[in-house]
């Protein structure tokens, strides 16, 4: 009877869907199982997305950020591959094939997919980026330590607003036995929070202490906040973000984290050697022939109990 293979047929393309159905779980649970063992398998730099140690109480949920924000970027990327794959192969010609293949106008199921999902993606990756910035440039709380950071062509000089003495920085010079000794050292004590006020004395800087996991410009004019509570001991380096000129590349400084005894040692070197008062921030370039009164009724960012008489201008005429 021309009827009696149905049931046969019928039988094998159903064998053949499960066999299908097995082979897609079997495939999926060994992306599963190679994606745990290659992740196991991380260094603590992979595991860190290839960020550099953080060294701040704020680390961590930064590095946490970043590597999740990878993480879904490639859960998307391998989804996105995984159905281009799929169509070539699935939809490909065949030799049998004759003509065109059916034409399709829209699907209304897949096009609402891939509208609603990207839009709820962006929308909650937005969201937890404005809460780990928020975190980030939280100023509310009352700083241990002030460090008035300030940028010039090409070097730092920092205030010690509670200590009230300063060090002033000079340009990295390269050709030195050790450069590294030419360049500026910021002191900050350990697990204490600090504010860095920004200033710039001439053109646009960014301040980037790099194991902090945070920078921010330094603009003319403008006066930038940030707080950050060093964990850890050590040295660190720090620069210039921002392009400022000729020698933005040689516009560096290191960030020493101590004790609270060796800070305030520190401190006591800086008043012992004459360093007492605050340095002018006023936005002029360094040796800027402007009176030192003048200067001094210049100051971008002036804190409390700080009075003309303890503004220092070096370079002023």
């Amino acid at each position: 009877m021309p009827g009696s293979d149905k049931p046969l047929v019928e039988s094998a393309r159903r064998s053949q869907a499960s066999g299908g159905r097995r082979r897609s779980k079997i495939a999926f649970g060994g992306l599963i199982a190679a994606s745990v063992m290659l992740l196991s398998g991380c260094t603590p730099v992979e595991k860190r997305g290839y960020l550099p140690k953080g060294v701040t109480s704020l680390s961590k949920e930064i590095t946490d950020f970043w590597v999740s924000a990878w993480v879904w970027a490639l859960v998307v990327g391998v989804i996105t591959w995984a159905m281009i794959v799929y169509c070539m192969i699935r939809y490909r010609r065949k030799k049998t094939d004759v003509g065109l293949p059916p034409q399709l106008a829209y699907n209304v199921p897949i096009e609402i997919l891939f509208t609603v999902v990207p839009i709820f993606m962006v929308a909650v990756f937005f969201g937890k980026t404005v809460q780990m910035e928020n975190k980030m440039l939280d100023t509310s709380q009352k700083p241990a330590v002030t460090v008035n950071v300030v940028g010039k062509q090409w070097s730092w000089d920092f205030n010690y607003v509670n200590a009230k003495v300063y060090d002033a920085g000079v340009q990295a010079d390269m050709s030195a036995p050790d450069p590294e000794t030419t360049i500026p050292t910021l002191y900050l004590p350990v697990d204490r929070k600090v504010e860095f006020v920004l200033t710039s004395r001439d053109v646009i800087h960014s301040f980037w202490v790099i194991q902090f996991l945070q920078k921010m410009d330094i603009i003319p004019g403008k006066v930038n906040k940030f707080q950050v509570t060093p964990t850890e001991i050590g040295t660190y380096q720090g620069k210039c973000a921002e392009l400022c000129g000729a020698y933005h590349s040689q516009m560096l400084f290191n960030v020493k984290v101590v004790s609270q005894s060796d800070y305030n040692k520190k401190m006591q070197q800086l008043r012992d050697r004459g360093n007492v008062g605050f340095l002018s921030n006023a936005l002029v370039r360094e040796g800027s022939a402007i009176e030192a009164k003048d200067q001094k009724k210049m100051q971008q960012y002036l804190p409390n109990g700080v009075t003309g008489s303890d503004i220092v201008t070096e370079g002023a005429k």
